[in-house]
């Protein structure tokens, strides 16, 4: 059959209920304009994240019951050691509460200031934990990257000529470690291909710089190497996803993404003096290290949700998905990256509203459109969450100004998809009365999570 239907059944549901617009409009002026302020029960579809915000399986709520809440040893941290081991094939394995734990972790260990740590595409958390130690985050994405409209396989690729010229240009010894982040979030949910992570792996070890991979969408990554690169068609997506930790020395993962789990994340190396500080910092900043601040029955749903997503199936449906809201879209005109990521779409927030410069934050004006229009929660990956300031403290805008539409695991089905069509159209044909923003409050780190904005009168 040409359908690609859910390989689930839905067995429980939520219910929500829909305010009107004007309740909508004035949610929005209580939370100062910042959807992150916004009431979750006041969001029809809430696309803000896919992380943490997936719905569980039987097997996962099933797994749950049989939680050890022992504070050392317990039999969940045995299974959950058992599983990531499997998958990465990591020595030395961490749990954190979340993703953002491990990356804090492996910042506070292994930089200190003046260090610079080149990536992909850092994403916010990443980003904030390496400047936070007064280090310096360097993005080096492919040239593709930056052509939200140009179609290309890999479009997450890091590029080596820029790597290369980056390492040639710096004091090594101020590279503690490099990132590839799978998948390249920041840059639109674009794939990382096996060749890549294998190249950079090879420039690296001529400079004795160790590689570490942000692996909390590598199952999705995975899904892509198998239908896009040469080679991997006929493999699993367990064996593509165990090639690619084998090129990394180490690896952070939030597991509220492809472990489909809502909360969890874990640290893992081979380096025994690594694991050591990562094992002191643990102890320190999230628990016991068969616990790390998580209780049994999350490692227990960890364990089963990891290979849930590496299930062939299930990747399958979850990109139709992605590319069923895509099309739609583009058919329709309306800007995207292209070709759709695999957890989100995400819109051009430049291409849709040109009229708006990025000093009054387009993808701003996009989202909160899209809140009163139909009561979606979005995210504004643009100039507020990744703008950076020049020597002379001037705002630099951020290379793209995108709005992510990202999807939670199994929680949707095509009648919220199509209702979602007809919220983005609305905007879209209002476009041109739109306004942008300026901000009224910021803090000094991950400043769009909680800012102030005042919409801009013209």
């Amino acid at each position: 059959m040409k359908t690609i239907i859910e390989p689930f059944r839905i067995k429980v549901t939520e219910t929500f209920k829909p305010i009107e617009r004007a309740q909508r409009i004035s949610a929005l002026q209580t939370a100062h304009y910042n959807v992150f302020l916004l009431k979750g029960e006041d969001c029809c579809i809430d696309l803000l994240t896919d992380s943490g915000t997936g719905a569980m399986s039987t097997e996962q709520w099933a797994a749950m019951m049989l939680g050890d809440e022992s504070y050392a040893g317990g039999k969940s941290w045995y299974k959950f050691e058992a599983v990531v081991r499997e998958i990465t094939g990591f020595r030395h394995i961490f749990p954190t509460h979340q993703g953002r734990a491990a990356e804090g972790i492996l910042c506070m260990t292994r930089l200190k200031a003046g260090d610079t740590v080149p990536n992909n595409s850092h994403f916010d958390t990443t980003r904030a934990n390496i400047e936070f130690i007064g280090a310096k985050a360097i993005n080096l994405p492919c040239a593709e990257a930056m052509d939200p409209v140009f179609d290309a396989p890999f479009k997450g690729d890091m590029s080596l000529e820029r790597l290369t010229q980056f390492i040639e240009c710096s004091d090594v010894d101020k590279i503690p470690f490099c990132i590839i982040t799978v998948t390249n979030n920041a840059g639109g949910g674009q794939p990382v291909s096996m060749a890549n992570i294998r190249a950079v792996k090879a420039i690296l070890d001529k400079y004795g710089i160790p590689l570490v991979l942000d692996a909390c969408r590598f199952a999705e990554n995975a899904y892509f190497i198998r239908e896009r690169e040469s080679g991997y068609k006929n493999h699993t997506l367990l064996e593509i996803a165990q090639e690619m930790f084998s090129y990394a020395d180490a690896a952070t993962m939030s597991c509220k993404k492809d472990g489909l789990a809502n909360i969890g994340g874990f640290l893992a190396c081979n380096d025994d003096g690594w694991a050591e500080d990562f094992r002191n910092a643990l102890i320190l900043r999230e628990g016991f290290p068969t616990y790390g601040g998580l209780a049994g029955r999350d490692l227990e749903a960890i364990a089963v949700g990891l290979r849930e997503a590496l299930d062939y199936e299930y990747q399958a449906y979850r990109h139709a998905t992605v590319v069923y809201l895509g099309d739609r879209l583009i058919a329709r005109g309306i800007p995207i990256v292209r070709p759709v990521g695999g957890h989100a779409v995400f819109i051009d927030a430049n291409a849709f509203l040109p009229h708006i410069p990025a000093s009054e934050y387009p993808g701003i004006g996009l989202i909160n459109s899209l809140y009163v229009a139909g009561g979606v929660r979005a995210v504004e990956l643009g100039s507020v969450m990744f703008a950076h300031r020049d020597e002379a403290g001037n705002e630099v805008p951020a290379p793209l100004e995108l709005v992510r539409l990202a999807f939670p695991r199994r929680v949707y089905t095509q009648s919220h998809f199509d209702y979602l069509i007809e919220v983005v159209e609305e905007s879209w044909s209002q476009r041109e009365s739109l306004r942008g923003y300026r901000i009224t409050y910021q803090p000094k780190l991950l400043r769009h999570f909680s800012c102030h904005f005042t919409p801009i009168d013209r």
